[in-house]
Formats: C-alpha cells, sequence, structure tokens
C-alpha cells in the first residue's frame, strides 16, 4: 500500500491557490517545461518610441530654413514636427504643453527657437536625429507676442503684450540690458497704450533701423544706434502683419477691415496706396465696403517680372460660408485658391535667404487646420505639389486598426500597382520643394503592413517599412449601398444619422489576401484581390437574422428533465420548441404587428457595380432588424481561406457562413453553444416594471429618433475622438430593482397558495439578485473595453424599444428560452429571396431565463458576448489523434469554447458537399472576456492559421489551377496519453496555456488585478513568442510562453482617451502603434535590438550645406553708399555697452541636450572612441607630469641628504668651544 504523505498535499494545495505570477498548476506543467526551452530572457525588451506619422494635431506656427530646406510645425499642445524630404520626418515635445506661438530657424546653422504660450523661448539643437532642448528661457514679468531672429545674426528680438521689446543672445540665452520701451517709441503725445507688438523686423538695407509694429495699428521705424524713432507711421485700424520690399523703402500692412497700405519709408504722414482686395468699388467714389482681417501679407519680387503680393483673409463679409482663400497678387492679375479648411499659417519659399536681394519665390506653403498644401508659384494656374507626407491619415476619422509586420514580399508591389492608378492628377511636375535631410541607414528590413478603418468606409494600406510611412491603396466600402442625397429621402431603416458605413472591425489573410471588414450597421463585406477590372451585374448578399425570441411557459420548471441537447445543422429540434414560425419576407419593412422586421439598415445597390483592380466585393451579410429591434452590433469578426469560412459575433451569438457557396452553416445563440454543459449558473429572474410613456402608445417616429439619437451621438463622439470611458456602474444601478415582480410591489409570488413554488421562486429572487449584480460588475469593465463599448450602444436601442412595448406586456412566469434564427439569401441576377430558418430550442435544468419585453435590455446587460474568434487546424477534442479544421470562440464571460469543422477535401467538393459542423464544447475558463487566443505546437513555435495561397479569381481556369493550392500549418498528430499542441488563451485578467488534447491547464498568470487588458496579443520575436498586452492603467506587458513568465512591464501611457483603446495593436518583431491624435499615428518598439538600432535607422535633418554668397552690392553702390548697411550689435547689445537686464524679467533653464550639442557629431561608436582615446591620452599625460614631479622630489631629497652628512662630518670631530 502506498505511503500517504501530508506534506505533499499541503505543498500541492499552496502551489494550486496562489494567484500571482505564473505557476504550473497542473502536474504536465513541469514535463512540458523540460522539453520546451525558451530562449526569451527580459534584456530581449525595451520599450521606446520610434517615429510619429500623420498631420501634426492642430497646428499653430510654422518656419522654413530656405537653405537646408527643412520645415519645422509647432502646435497647440506643444509638439513639433520637423520634415525634410519624403521619409525624413521628426517629433519633438516640449514638457510644459503649452502652445507653441512662434518658430524661428537659425538659418543653416542646425537650430531652431520656439516661442510658446507660457511665455518661454526654447533654443532646440537639429544637429542630432532626436533634436534636444539647449537653453531656455522664461520670462515672468511679461507675455511674448511676436519673436524676429535676423539672418545670421545671434541676437533675438522678442516682442511682447505691453509694447516692450527685449533682446536675447542666442548663443548664450542671455538678455541683453538693451530695452525698447513702448513709452519711448510712441509720440510723447498719445495717451493711450499702442498695444501688443505685433511685428518686428529691420530694414533689408539697413539693419540699425527696426520696424515695430503695434495693434493699434502705429508703426515705428527705431533707430537702434541712436535710441530714438527716426519715423512713425499711424492708420486707424489695426495691424496683423508687415512685409518690406527688398530694397527697404516701402513696406506693406495688413489691417483688419481688410485693406492694404503701402508706405514710403520717408513719408511717414500718410499711405502711398490704400487698397482693398476683395472690396467692393463704389461708384461714387466713396470708401469701399470693409472685409474680413487679411491675416498676414508677403511682399515678394522678382527679377523679370512683378512683385508677388501673397495674402490670407480679406474676403468680403457677403461670402457667408465660402471656405478660405488665398490670394496671390501678381502684376495686374488675382488669383484666388480656395482652400478645404481654415489657414493657419502660410510661407513663401524663396531661392534666397538673404533679405535685401530679389527674393525670386517659387513656392507658397500653405499650413491648413487639417492639411498642408504647396502652391506652385512658377507654373499657370498656380497647381499644387503632390504631397509625399503621410499626412492624409484623418482624411475620414480612424475607427479601427491593424498592424502587420513581416508581411509577404510581394505584397507590397502588388497594392502599390493597383493603389498606383487612383492617384489624382493636375499636380505639378516640379520637385517637392521641402527636400532637406538624409535617409537613415537602418538594417531593418522586413515589410510592414498597416490597415486602417474609417468612418466613411473606407479602408487604406498603408507600407509602414524601415521607420516610413506611405499609402498603397485605398479601398471605398460604401460604394456597394445605396446613397440618399438627403436627409428626406434617408430609408426609415437607418438607425444613425452620421457615418453608417464607418468601419468597426476587420479580418485580412497577407497570404491569401483575403480582406473581411465589419461595418457600425451590422454589416460584414467578403473581398477578394484581383488584378483585373470587372463589372458584376449584381452584389451577392446575405441576409442574416440572429434574435432571440420568447416562449411562455405557465410555470416554473423544477426538474430537469426537460433539458435539451444543443441542435446541430440537420437535427431535430427539442420537444419543447414551438413549430417554425415563418417569418414575412425580407422585402416588408413591418411585421404583424406593426414593428420594423426582417429589414437590413443598408440598402444595396441593384445596378451593375464596376469593380476596379483591386480588392473586390464577394458577399455581402447583412444582419435585419427583428420585431422592432436593431441588430446588435458585431464584436469579433474571423476569416480563413483554407477553408472558405466567415465567422462573426455578437450579444446574440454566433454565426458561421460559407462565402464559396454563398450559404450560412450556423446561426446560434451563445447558450446554446454549451448544450447541457453549460458552466455559467444562469438563474431564472423576475421581470422588472418597464418604464412606459406618459401616452398610451409610443409612436413609432419617437421610437426610431430616440434610437437614431442615441447612435448619432455616440458616432459623434467617436468622430471628434472625445468619446469618454463608459462608466463601470452602469451595469449594477437598479439591480434590485430588476428582481421585482411587475404584479407585486413587495415581490410577492403570484400562486401564493402554492407553498413548495413560492419557496422555489424566493430562491430564485435571492440567487437572481447575486447573480444580476455580479454579472453587472463584470460587465462595469467589459464596457470599458474598445470591443464591447459599441454593445452598449446597442442596449440603449433595445431600452428605447422595451420602452414602446410596455403598454402591451403580460405577466409572464419563468418563460423558457427559445432562440430563432433565419437568413435570406440572394443569389446575383435574381430578385426573388429564398429564406432558409434554423431554429432551434436549448434549455436547462439549472437556467430558465425570464423572456417577457419588458426585461429585454435586462438579458443584453447579461448577455454572453462573442468577444474572440480564431480558425486553426488542431485537436479540439479529447479523443481525437488528428488535428482537424476548427473554430476558436471566447466569450466576454470567459469562456473558450471548440467547434470542430469537417471541410470537403478537394476543391470541387468544396463547391458541391457542405461543410460538416460539430461542437466540442467547453476548452478553459478564465476570469474576464477572452481577447486572443492562439495555437503552439510541441517545440514551442506558434502555429498560423491554415491558409490558401493567393490566387486570381478572374484569372483563367488553368492558371488558377496552378497557383490555388492549400497551405497547412503541419498538423499535430498525437499518441495516446500524449499532448501534442497547446493552447493559448488571455483574457482581460488572466492568460492560461492549455494542453491540448487533454484539455489540461499546463501554466496560467494573473496579469492584473485592479484593471484591464485593452490589446493582447501573442507575437513573434526574433528570439521566441510571447504575449504582448497593453491595459487600462497604461502599462504595457510581455510574457514567456509557454511558461508565462513576466518580461516587460512597463507604466508607458494610462489610457486617457477611447481613441488610444480603440487603435492600439502590438505586431510581430517588436513593433507597436496606436492613434495619439485624431491626425496621428505614433509607433513604438518593445524590443532591445530595435532600441539599440534606432540611432541608424532615424533620418538626418542637417545636412553640411554652403549659405549662398550675398548680393553683389554694385560698383557704384559701393562707391555711393547705396548698398546694404551692417551693423555690429555687438557693440550695442552686448553687455559693456548695453549693461545686464534686469534678474526678475527672465530665468535661464539649461536644456537637457545641451551637453550633447556641445558635443556635436561626436555620436555613435566612433565618437565614444575618441573621447576614451581622448581621456587615456590626457591621463597619460598627467601621469609622465607626475613621474617627473617625483624624479624631481627624489633628486632634491638626494641633494638634502648629501648636504647634511657633509655637513655632519664637518662639525664631528669639533669640541664646542671650536664651533
Amino acid at each position: 500500500m502506498k505511503k500517504f504523505n501530508i506534506r505533499k498535499v499541503l505543498d500541492g494545495l499552496t502551489a494550486g491557490s496562489s494567484s500571482s505570477s505564473s505557476s504550473a498548476s497542473l502536474q504536465p506543467g513541469n514535463r512540458e517545461n523540460d522539453v520546451i526551452q525558451e530562449t526569451l530572457q527580459s534584456e530581449h525588451f525595451q520599450l521606446c518610441k520610434t517615429v510619429r506619422h500623420g498631420f501634426p494635431y492642430q497646428p499653430s506656427a510654422m518656419a522654413f530654413d530656405p537653405v537646408q530646406k527643412i520645415l519645422a510645425i509647432g502646435t497647440q499642445n506643444g509638439s513639433l514636427r520637423l520634415f525634410g524630404r519624403a521619409g525624413v520626418e521628426c517629433y519633438c515635445q516640449h514638457e510644459s504643453g503649452s502652445a507653441i506661438i512662434q518658430l524661428q530657424f537659425l538659418i543653416n546653422e542646425g537650430a531652431l527657437v520656439s516661442a510658446l504660450a507660457d511665455d518661454s523661448i526654447h533654443l532646440w539643437n537639429l544637429r542630432q536625429k532626436i533634436p534636444a532642448i539647449l537653453h531656455s528661457l522664461k520670462f515672468s514679468r511679461e507675455r511674448i507676442t511676436f519673436c524676429h531672429l535676423p539672418f545670421q545674426s545671434k541676437w533675438l528680438y522678442i516682442g511682447t503684450e505691453r509694447g516692450n521689446i527685449h533682446i536675447v543672445n542666442v548663443e548664450s540665452f542671455s538678455l541683453s540690458g538693451y530695452v525698447i520701451m513702448w513709452n519711448k517709441a510712441i509720440e510723447l503725445s498719445s495717451k493711450t497704450h499702442p498695444g501688443p507688438v505685433v511685428h518686428i523686423s529691420d530694414n533689408p538695407m539697413d539693419e540699425g533701423k527696426l520696424l515695430i509694429g503695434f495693434e493699434c495699428g502705429f508703426v515705428v521705424l527705431w533707430d537702434l544706434k541712436s535710441k530714438k524713432a527716426d519715423y512713425r507711421y499711424n492708420y486707424d485700424e489695426a495691424i496683423h502683419s508687415v512685409a518690406w520690399h527688398h530694397e527697404g523703402k516701402q513696406f506693406v500692412c495688413s489691417h483688419s477691415d481688410g485693406t492694404l497700405t503701402t508706405w514710403n519709408v520717408r513719408s511717414p504722414a500718410k499711405p502711398a496706396q490704400i487698397i482693398t482686395p476683395h472690396g467692393k468699388q463704389p461708384k461714387d467714389g466713396k470708401k469701399p465696403e470693409p472685409c474680413k482681417p487679411i491675416l498676414k501679407v508677403e511682399y515678394k519680387t522678382a527679377r523679370a517680372g512683378e512683385p508677388f503680393m501673397i495674402l490670407s483673409g480679406g474676403l468680403s463679409y457677403d461670402t457667408v460660408g465660402r471656405r478660405a482663400c488665398l490670394t496671390v497678387m501678381h502684376g495686374k492679375s488675382t488669383a484666388v485658391l480656395e482652400m478645404d479648411y481654415p489657414i493657419v499659417d502660410f510661407l513663401a519659399l524663396c531661392e534666397t535667404p538673404y533679405p535685401n536681394d530679389y527674393q525670386e519665390p517659387y513656392a507658397v506653403v500653405v499650413l491648413l487646420e487639417k492639411d498642408l498644401v504647396v502652391i506652385d508659384l512658377a507654373q499657370p494656374g498656380y497647381p499644387s505639389f503632390e504631397n509625399p507626407y503621410p499626412l492624409t491619415i484623418h482624411e475620414s476619422p480612424v475607427t479601427c486598426c491593424e498592424y502587420f509586420a513581416d508581411c509577404p514580399a510581394e505584397l507590397i508591389p502588388a497594392l502599390y500597382s493597383v493603389g498606383s492608378r487612383q492617384k489624382r492628377q493636375g499636380y505639378s511636375k516640379k520637385k517637392w520643394p521641402i527636400s532637406g535631410g538624409n535617409w537613415g541607414q537602418g538594417a531593418q528590413s522586413y515589410p510592414e503592413i498597416i490597415i486602417t478603418g474609417h468612418a466613411d468606409g473606407s479602408v487604406k494600406f498603408w507600407d509602414a517599412s524601415a521607420l516610413m510611412l506611405q499609402v498603397l491603396y485605398k479601398l471605398k466600402t460604401a460604394k456597394v449601398f445605396e446613397k440618399t442625397r438627403n436627409k428626406e429621402e434617408k430609408p426609415s431603416t437607418d438607425i444613425v444619422d452620421e457615418d453608417p458605413f464607418a468601419i468597426q472591425s476587420l479580418a485580412w489573410c497577407p497570404e491569401s489576401r483575403l480582406l473581411c471588414v465589419a461595418g457600425v450597421s451590422a454589416h460584414v463585406i467578403v473581398y477578394r484581390f484581383s488584378k483585373q477590372e470587372i463589372t458584376t451585374e449584381e452584389v451577392q448578399l446575405l441576409e442574416v437574422r440572429m434574435q432571440c425570441e420568447l416562449n411562455e411557459v405557465d410555470s416554473p420548471d423544477v426538474g430537469g428533465d426537460q433539458a435539451s441537447a444543443v441542435s446541430t445543422p440537420g437535427a431535430s429540434s427539442s420537444p419543447q420548441s414551438s413549430a417554425p414560425q415563418t417569418h414575412p419576407s425580407t422585402s416588408s419593412n413591418n411585421s404583424s404587428d406593426g414593428l420594423r422586421d426582417n429589414v437590413p439598415c443598408l440598402r444595396v445597390r441593384n445596378t451593375p457595380l464596376k469593380q476596379s483592380p483591386g480588392y473586390q466585393v464577394e458577399l455581402i451579410i447583412q444582419l435585419v432588424w427583428v420585431s422592432g429591434e436593431p441588430p446588435q452590433q458585431i464584436t469579433s469578426l474571423a476569416v480563413n481561406s483554407a477553408y472558405g469560412l466567415v465567422a462573426f459575433g455578437n450579444g446574440n451569438g454566433l454565426a458561421v457562413v460559407d462565402y464559396l457557396q454563398k450559404t450560412l452553416l450556423l446561426n446560434m445563440a451563445t447558450a446554446e453553444l454549451y448544450g447541457s454543459s453549460d458552466p455559467h449558473q444562469r438563474q431564472p429572474r423576475s421581470p422588472r416594471k418597464a418604464r412606459q410613456p406618459s401616452g398610451d402608445n409610443l409612436p413609432k417616429t419617437s421610437c426610431m429618433s430616440s434610437l437614431s439619437s442615441f447612435y448619432s451621438e455616440s458616432v459623434k463622439k467617436l468622430r471628434s475622438s472625445y468619446l469618454s470611458l463608459c462608466d463601470g456602474n452602469d451595469g449594477s444601478a437598479g439591480s434590485e430593482d430588476r428582481c421585482k415582480s411587475p404584479t407585486s410591489g413587495s415581490g410577492s409570488p403570484s400562486h401564493s397558495d402554492d407553498e413548495s413554488k413560492h419557496n422555489f421562486l424566493e430562491r430564485v429572487k435571492s440567487k437572481s439578485k447575486l447573480i444580476s449584480k455580479s454579472v453587472a460588475n463584470d460587465f462595469g469593465y467589459v464596457h470599458n473595453m474598445v470591443m464591447y463599448y459599441k454593445a452598449k450602444m446597442s442596449r440603449k436601442f433595445s431600452m428605447a424599444a422595451d420602452q414602446k412595448d410596455g403598454n402591451v406586456q403580460k405577466q409572464r412566469s419563468l418563460p423558457s428560452q427559445k432562440c430563432a434564427s433565419d437568413v435570406s439569401r440572394r443569389k446575383a441576377r435574381t430578385i426573388p429571396r429564398t429564406q432558409f430558418v434554423s431554429k432551434s430550442n436549448a434549455r436547462d435544468n439549472s437556467f430558465s431565463r425570464s423572456r417577457s419585453s419588458s426585461v429585454a435590455s435586462i438579458d443584453k446587460e447579461s448577455r454572453e458576448v462573442i468577444s474572440s474568434l480564431h480558425f486553426y487546424d488542431c485537436l479540439s477534442r479529447k479523443s481525437e489523434a488528428t488535428a482537424v479544421a476548427s473554430l476558436w470562440l471566447g466569450t466576454s464571460m470567459g469562456t473558450m469554447l471548440a467547434i470542430s469543422l469537417n471541410v470537403p477535401s478537394t476543391p470541387e467538393l468544396r463547391l458541391q458537399q457542405t461543410v460538416g459542423i460539430s461542437f466540442c464544447g467547453s476548452v478553459v475558463r478564465l476570469k474576464g472576456g477572452i481577447l486572443r487566443m492562439a495555437l503552439m505546437d510541441s517545440t514551442g513555435s506558434l502555429q498560423p492559421p491554415a491558409y490558401e495561397c493567393w490566387y486570381d479569381p478572374n484569372a483563367p481556369e488553368d492558371e488558377k489551377e496552378r497557383t490555388r493550392r492549400r497551405r497547412p500549418a503541419s498538423p499535430p498528430s498525437t499518441q495516446e496519453n500524449q499532448d501534442s499542441h497547446y493552447a493559448v488563451v488571455c483574457s482581460d485578467k488572466q492568460a492560461k496555456v492549455v494542453a491540448m488534447p487533454s484539455q489540461n491547464c499546463v501554466f496560467e498568470h494573473n496579469i492584473t488585478e485592479n484593471s484591464f487588458v485593452l490589446r493582447a496579443d501573442v507575437v513573434i520575436m526574433p528570439a521566441g513568442i510571447c504575449i504582448a498586452c497593453f491595459c487600462a492603467n497604461g502599462h504595457i506587458m510581455t510574457l514567456s510562453l509557454p511558461s508565462l513568465r513576466p518580461l516587460l512591464d512597463v507604466n508607458y501611457l494610462p489610457l486617457t482617451d477611447m481613441r488610444i483603446a480603440r487603435t492600439f495593436c502590438f505586431s510581430n518583431l517588436g513593433q507597436a502603434l496606436y492613434l495619439t491624435s485624431p491626425t496621428e499615428i505614433q509607433r513604438l518598439t518593445y524590443s532591445q535590438e530595435t532600441c539599440d538600432n534606432l540611432q541608424e535607422m532615424l533620418g538626418e535633418l542637417f545636412t553640411p550645406v554652403e549659405t549662398p554668397e550675398a548680393p553683389n552690392r554694385g560698383f557704384f553702390k559701393g562707391l555711393f553708399g547705396g548698398g546694404a548697411q551692417s551693423l555690429d550689435r555687438e557693440d550695442l547689445f552686448g553687455e559693456l555697452a548695453a549693461g545686464k537686464a534686469s534678474r526678475s524679467l527672465a530665468q535661464h533653464i539649461p536644456g537637457p541636450g545641451s551637453m550633447e550639442g556641445m558635443k556635436g557629431a561626436a555620436s555613435g561608436v566612433v565618437g565614444e572612441l575618441a573621447r576614451a582615446r581622448i581621456a587615456l591620452d590626457e591621463r597619460g599625460q598627467k601621469l609622465g607630469e607626475l613621474e617627473e614631479r617625483t624624479a624631481a622630489m627624489m633628486a632634491s631629497a638626494d641633494s638634502f641628504s648629501k648636504h647634511a652628512h657633509d655637513m655632519m662630518l664637518k662639525y664631528k670631530d669639533k669640541k664646542w668651544y671650536q664651533l
């Protein structure tokens, strides 16, 4: 007899009850861990940002370096974006986050000055790949309004709100004692303050003359040497900007009444010319009608023609609703260029950086609120340049995002070839003028693709290789639907006022190029890739009805003899189910009781559809309205090319569609998938009283308007990206009220004379309260997850429908569940629609849910949502010996289920025979909703799903057969009592590794206790595979496989916006991204190897370029002094001449990059070696000097010893009296 060891039992219990980190919870765990050698370690991971793509969000300022050809854009949140040639971009951020009000380049010096709204200025070093701040200066007593830095000068002029001008040395960032006070600049007779400084510039021909413009319309020409005003110019209207003629004899001011005033420098009495570019000129000679302010004007000259005067604003007030315009006045011609968005700033690009030479403008950079436009001034009609930057991410708001690293090499050329035909024509033929910087020399060469889904139904494919981003192809999914021209024509079935075609999720198979998208209007579209153009006479359509119907029962069923098994396709229904109902045709909008029924949310176009090369529609699947309720939103989506199947799930259940035969294979409620082995103790509930409207009947229009308002409000929040986190208490509110009977306020049962039924109902009520509270708490955080936040909108729809049905309710005592589903199928070129009805009834002796219409909203809150779907070749049953096609599905209650698929073996049989389906039941349960599932083989490698190689569906048959072949993953096989592969399951709380087919949990790990996981992916790293997680508390974590050891845990980014949760995604080889703003994508890496090579991969902004030669003054100008007058500003502004500035005026703050900036180009390995060699030389030199000093001291000591010895011998034999 075997000895009983209590210590081993206690040790096993202790290990099994531990809820921290990963642990081998079952005996097979140690064996698998010995077989699978893990190679990933914590030193393989490091988190850092790489690049940021897209248009700068909320731009506020712009600057251009005409020598380096670099453009800088500042934003209202303090971020700084720098652009060079295509592929050379850089992102920086001010720590304060204040808005950037102005930018100034130190032209051809590799430096930039930024002025912020918090009254601070910063000096950026651009000579390094990641720019850093060298110096900062924070003003404390005055507000900064304008800055000016003359070309090749180190003295920066700063105008303030008080009207004063301070001068800063940009080398040391110290204030000069030279100050221009407003009261000295204006006339002594003036009694009013001139307002803030809005302009500062020096005379192009005399650097000692400074032109100062005040907001009130007052302009002063200040003599820097004599420290007094030479001329004063006054105009009644406020000034917005000032521009010089290059000869320094004239300047132009733009005003708030839409006028331009031209002044001669030596004639301050009145303007030389006053024009209103967009004003109507009265015939009687009166003053033109005032126009909108001209916000900015630039005055540029050319040698061979008339000067250019470029301005923004100034339109007449009667042009209401007209878009923003840029006006180009060249000689007698005036061109008005309309822009798509309001103008923030514009700059004229000129051939020379010298202000005292002919400017020769060749382009205009126009910064709009949501776009960047560059206009060619050298060609007639002023065409725009084709923008090479990825600035169109926000062309329509991004609603979902997926990232694929290490894709097949032929994908990017294929997508580019079909996408190049979509490019718009009419661009300028010249090269992009912003051409500075150099590309990086990184070794990251694998192809990367980013797919973005948008609110207008478009899907964009982006080439993201080598830290760059370029659009490859754009797919418009909305063109398969009918569009309404106005709101009056909008069909009554629409449940959204805006963006009914928005993409909610997508599934893509890179190997087969099969694409499947799900939209917010409960539709799924399957696309195939083809290089040939076709015309589809009628789009294939499949309409699916997914809804749980209600079936009344007279009394509660206590016994368990009426539980039914799960019905499979072709199996007979439960004895308790009623006869199948005949649903009305989908062509009818209303059911027998007047409710909308069997109608999809969108209408598919019935005219021939011309499909260009690229992605072409294979099948459209639409969920339909059921008894006045809109269809539930799709929460999960999966597609597999090897099986020819697409699966999707929502709050009602699961549907599997064969897109090859265009048929519905499975449509079943989630509870039915369990059968009699349902692990959830679903207790019966008494319906709560419905909130009835004040009238007897709720009008249909008010119901629909409420649905539309609910949905449109959420969509508007989605579009503006201000959708806040859902309230976790929504599900738990009113739980006590839900458990009350509608017939009695005290909650007493209706049959009080029957004691047994009374006790039964009391027990049911008590348990129902506990279950409803626990489910509500669970869904509190589930609603916060991005994959479920739209399900909350659907619950709002059903609550509105419940109010409508509130007056026609009848008392029902614990009715049983019956889920009915049907599907309508319409084949091409056929008008009638054939209906397929698949009914099933599943009941459990421990679960009987209340089915009165008043508790429909309660059921939706506690309904189990299909949260994750994956196709795999695996061993789903314990008795299986060879792998079979399977569908894994995860639910919001943490259950992983498996469905076995019997797919015909040959392509011919596949089109003739139906795919068989059998249910394998539950595999494993986790805490929280399941987010991701994956399959590992016995060696620890990730097992990819089976796929079919791509073939052109419109190619000849012989070419199809030559390229069409299935590429399954190596099918695992097993021997008796031996596991051959492992299922990796991750929920929003927990991760588990399950041995298959024994279904033993090998490892488990509690990822988070106080938060929840928003996104989880099983990714391939260069040294192995792992699980990458992003939590709502901002932590990014990685777990090893299969042992689930924590390898990385970094507090990166707290969840402050639902946009981040909706778009965050991981990819292979340590790459990740998310939408950091409505217009920008932030890419990051969690790979140590990529972080180490990041410096080499990034491009360089600054390149050594010789400064153009100064313009030749000419013989006569040099002889008679007519050329430009130089000024030694050091003599005026230096400390010896001007003294020191007040210390309380501004505070100098050394920047974090100052030391790095002084080291300059000594970066990288070569710089480190050089610095080490210099240090060794210095150390050797010091050691040599020390040796010399030591030798000298030894010689001195020897000399002293010799002299002492001689002295001793001299006086050795002498007596004392002889001394």
